[in-house]
This record gives structure tokens, C-alpha cells and sequence, in this order.
């Protein structure tokens, strides 16, 4: 990746609608050019997704919750099937599976708190390898993205 690329996904980041054209301009290339560098690094895998960030609360999920979840066994095939239910779970907007004390970080949407407290029974009491987890509800967000930083 050159320093064009690197331009090229930070404007991406702020908008992916961005034209090739108004990309092209801003950083001195063509918009075929542009165009050919979109497309190699989506291939290689650099641009993953091309997504819009929806407003929440305008949709009707206005709690956020993260969720810290401790597993009964750390038996493979157990936490890929626990793994498996929380990524397949649309409330469940981001899955971590991490080291410490607890096994998975959920941010996780939902309705209203009675909204979540069924999805609790759904994905924490149903499932026999949880062992335990903890909530926390968010008063308010401040940042929500998924841009990384780009040095050039």
C-alpha cells in the first residue's frame, strides 16, 4: 500500500459514497486510476465491507448494553458453537472474543430492557456453556465508528 491508497481509505472511511472523481481530485489522480486501486484492495481483502451506519434509536433500538460473558468450558467446540449463536444474533451488533477474565465482549441493541431481558433467556441461559455474564447499559453514546487509523 503507497501513500495514494492510504488517502484513498481515509476519505472511504468518512464516506464511502465518496465519487471516484471528488477522491481522484483531492488526491491527484485519475478517477480510473482510483477506481483500479478501490478494486484491487477490495479483492485483497483491505476493504472488507462497504456499509451504512444507521441511526438506532430512529429505528427503534435505542439501548445499548455491553455484555461481558464467561464461558462454563473452553472446550473448542463449545465456544465455537457459543460463537456461533452470538454472530448469528442480529441484536448483537459487535462479538469479542477475549482474554482475561471473561471469555466474550458483546455490544449488543435492543428495544428497551424487557426486549433484552428475552434476549438473555435466548443467548445466556439457553445456552449451557455460559456460565455467567455481566451488563453493562450505556447512558449515552459518544463515539460509534469503525474507522482505523491511517498513517501515512
Amino acid at each position: 500500500m503507497d501513500s495514494f491508497d492510504k488517502e484513498i481509505l481515509k476519505i472511504l472511511q468518512k464516506n464511502n459514497l465518496t465519487p471516484q472523481r471528488d477522491i481522484g481530485e483531492t488526491i491527484g489522480l485519475s478517477p480510473a486510476a482510483v477506481q483500479r486501486r478501490v478494486k484491487r484492495m477490495r479483492e485483497e481483502g483491505i476493504i472488507k465491507h462497504d456499509i451504512s451506519i444507521l441511526e438506532r434509536e430512529t429505528l427503534g433500538n435505542p439501548v445499548t448494553l455491553i455484555v461481558e460473558v464467561f464461558l462454563e468450558s473452553e472446550q473448542i467446540d463449545l465456544i465455537d458453537e457459543t460463537k456461533k449463536s452470538f454472530v448469528s444474533c442480529s441484536a448483537v451488533q459487535q462479538c469479542y472474543y477475549v482474554t482475561g477474565e471473561s471469555d466474550f465482549v458483546l455490544i449488543i441493541v435492543a428495544k428497551s430492557m424487557a426486549d433484552y431481558e428475552k434476549l438473555t433467556r435466548e443467548l445466556f441461559f439457553a445456552n449451557k456453556n455460559v456460565k455467567r455474564f455481566r451488563t453493562v447499559v450505556a447512558m449515552g453514546v459518544e463515539k460509534l465508528g469503525l474507522n482505523i487509523p491511517i498513517t501515512l
